[in-house]
């Protein structure tokens, strides 16, 4: 029996060259049995008009296919599913199960709920997607970093590949950070001092695990960073949170018997405020006068297109009591799930037990390819591209945001890719994006930054890192409509 050839279809939004489609088509239908033992496939001549591809790309998918025994050739007779390919296993239907644990009492803790931010999983098929901390693919480095994947994939590197560190992290990436990333950012630390991490998050649950219990209190910024609010209220810890102002965290409102201190002095999230010097002395002060703990976020700091970035808090620390995150989630791409702590060697020593016990260590194959990226001057070039595009689409939004009078509540002083906005009373944010949404418009609703979420309902985060410039100002025009239109 032939396969006809109107059955057959690319799924559209399927990812990988023309050739790989064909062949996951193929494979997928032969393993769900929806093609069998012996049937005939189409010519690819006729597969090819059919599918609007070259000739020779079915030709390379179906000898792939023979080669991995989903097809066979037979001759001038074409190509047929192999009689012995892959077959769909054959279970009988499983019993009706009944649930009879009653999960409500069996779950000793819960992590889900709460109001999160959710993420748009096909954010870019939108037109307009002013969202924080996605990828354009147009500014990143694929060929170099490509390039660096395969060289970490060679015989040279194959301990890196295939090892188990256990605690350990990979050496060219540890000195890469020590001697040009910190030293960027004032800091000298040396490799007892670092930990590499899977994102900034994970170095941020680290922290929490290490140095929080029940009986202690963690100060937070108000707004802050959602997750790490999510992360401090499952440790169970007293959670304080600290109102911010134009400036960032007022040292002066940390309360009494604060142990730890986390904040992001150099871009507060989500307002994007830039703690001045004399703040960042004095939060130092107040820190010491508690004896508490300062854990530093430094996201975003590479992204001073502006004006330079002020010293992180880490490189005016005298005592030792600051933990700074890093993070290349941001200047390289989110689904990398790289960073790094610094701190003090026995808190980092601590730390990397933890890790070891939880996830053992990052992927090395991850960490060597990222340490040719950094150390063959890509990671360089890179920042200064997304920096230059970044300046020019922030000069968009800034002037489209003034031609619709929409209200700034919150700029960075050296650059970063957002702005954090504000509409009037009566605004429900998240309403507002469910709107936008609808005209092809992607915003961040501020309730989900705030430890009050009612407090964020009129606020709201637009941002520029993945929309391209001519887009801004149509993008903006549509949020200013709907908000001259609300309710």
């Amino acid at each position: 029996m032939a396969i006809p050839v109107e059955t057959i279809f690319l799924d559209p939004g399927a990812q990988g060259t023309l050739q790989s489609r064909i062949q996951q088509l193929f494979a997928e239908a032969i393993l769900s049995g929806r093609f069998r033992a012996g049937e005939k496939l189409p010519s690819s001549r006729r597969l090819a008009a059919h599918l609007g591809v070259a000739r020779i790309t079915v030709t390379a998918a179906y000898t792939e296919l023979v080669a991995s025994d989903y097809l066979t050739s037979k001759g001038r007779s074409g190509y047929f599913v192999s009689d012995t390919a892959p077959k769909p296993p054959d279970f009988p239907p499983p019993p009706p199960r009944l649930d009879a644990v009653d999960w409500p009492r069996a779950l000793g803790q819960r992590f889900s709920g709460g109001v999160t931010p959710a993420r748009v999983p096909d954010w870019s098929s939108y037109r307009y997607p002013f969202l924080y901390g996605q990828t354009d693919p147009t500014l990143f480095d694929h060929q170099n970093w490509r390039q660096c994947a395969l060289r970490a994939l060679g015989q040279r590197d194959f301990a890196s590949l295939t090892s188990d560190y256990y605690d350990r992290d990979d050496p060219e990436l540890l000195a890469f950070i020590a001697r040009h990333i910190l030293p960027r950012r004032g800091i000298s630390a040396g490799p007892e001092e670092i930990l590499v991490t899977m994102g900034a998050q994970n170095a941020l649950w680290l922290t929490a695990q290490v140095l929080l219990t029940q009986r202690r209190t963690a100060a937070i910024e108000d707004p802050c960073y959602p997750a790490l609010r999510d992360i401090l209220t499952q440790s169970r810890c007293h959670v304080a949170a600290v109102p911010v102002d134009a400036d960032g965290l007022p040292p002066e409102d940390l309360p009494e018997g604060t142990d730890v201190i986390f904040t992001t002095p150099s871009h507060q999230c989500p307002t994007t405020a830039t703690m001045p010097m004399a703040r960042r002395q004095a939060l130092l002060q107040r820190a010491a006068d508690l004896d508490a703990l300062i854990v530093e976020d430094d996201y975003e700091f590479e992204m001073s297109f502006l004006s330079p970035p002020s010293p992180a808090l880490k490189s005016l620390d005298r005592d030792g009591r600051v933990i700074h995150v890093g993070s290349f989630s941001k200047s390289l791409f989110p689904g990398l799930r790289l960073g790094y702590l610094v701190g003090a060697a026995p808190f980092i020593r601590e730390v990397r037990a933890l890790r070891a016990s939880v996830l053992r260590h990052v992927p090395g194959h991850i960490q060597r390819t990222a340490a040719y990226f950094l150390g063959l001057g890509h990671y360089d070039s890179l920042i200064r591209r997304m920096s230059d595009t970044l300046r020019t689409r922030r000069e968009a939004m800034e002037s489209a945001i003034a031609q619709h009078g929409l209200t700034v509540a919150g700029q960075g002083a050296f650059g970063g890719s957002s702005f954090w906005m504000q509409a009037t009373d009566g605004t429900d944010s998240d309403q507002l994006a469910a709107k936008l949404r609808a005209k092809s418009v992607l915003i961040d609703p501020g309730r989900p930054f705030f430890f009050t979420p009612q407090d964020g309902a009129r606020h709201y985060r637009i941002a520029y890192s993945s929309i391209p410039t001519a887009r801004i100002e149509p993008g903006i025009a549509l949020i200013a409509e709907t908000l001259k239109n609300w309710p």
